[in-house]
């Protein structure tokens, strides 16, 4: 007799907007990067789509769906601190939506996006326009937008391999393995 084990059970966490916020906000910054210095119009443009995707996505961390909001993840800096030693020590808790640290870099990159299109749109304007210092600024934001790519895409690879799951896949999906009684709701 043949014996099947079946697939385990997974949890809807990630709604539609959120995941097509994401994917879109990747393809949009990866393109104003490529572009900035090249091709003026599309890195504006693409500016402005990454300036309204943080908009939409700041009003659905406050409307959204369960895993959407904020309120469900936004995490007072003691309880990050704490989740960050406990990494640093192998005994992190699995949480089913963003993990305290992956909550505060969704803050942060927020934040610094939002900073890097205020920077980008001042100097369009005529006041600003030419003015190396808003250029450079602008350049340097960019840079930390990057550096905060690459910590996300660190933590994101950890997160999967300490728990055994894919987040990238869970961020195409939308869902991941259903909460065992030692994982975090």
């Amino acid at each position: 007799m043949k014996t099947t084990t079946a697939a385990p059970a997974t949890v809807k966490v990630w709604d539609p907007l959120v995941r097509v916020f994401h994917w879109s906000l990747v393809l949009s910054f990866a393109i104003a990067w490529i572009s900035a210095d090249e091709w003026q119009s599309l890195h504006e443009s693409c500016g402005y789509i990454v300036i309204g995707l943080v908009l939409i996505r700041i009003l659905w961390g406050l409307i959204g769906s369960r895993y959407a909001r904020f309120a469900q993840f936004v995490r007072h800096p003691r309880i990050v601190i704490d989740y960050l030693q406990d990494i640093r020590h192998a005994r992190e808790a699995r949480h089913i939506g963003h993990n305290p640290a992956g909550g505060m870099m969704v803050v942060v990159l927020l934040g610094t996006l939002t900073l890097l299109c205020v920077s980008g749109w001042l100097g369009t304007t005529d006041r600003f326009w030419g003015e190396e210092w808003v250029e450079e600024l602008h350049e340097l934001i960019g840079n930390l937008v990057l550096l905060l790519v690459g910590l996300h895409l660190a933590g994101v690879l950890l997160a999967s391999l300490r728990h055994r799951e894919s987040l990238v896949r869970a961020m195409l999906t939308g869902r991941k393995r259903a909460p065992q009684p030692e994982d975090i709701d």
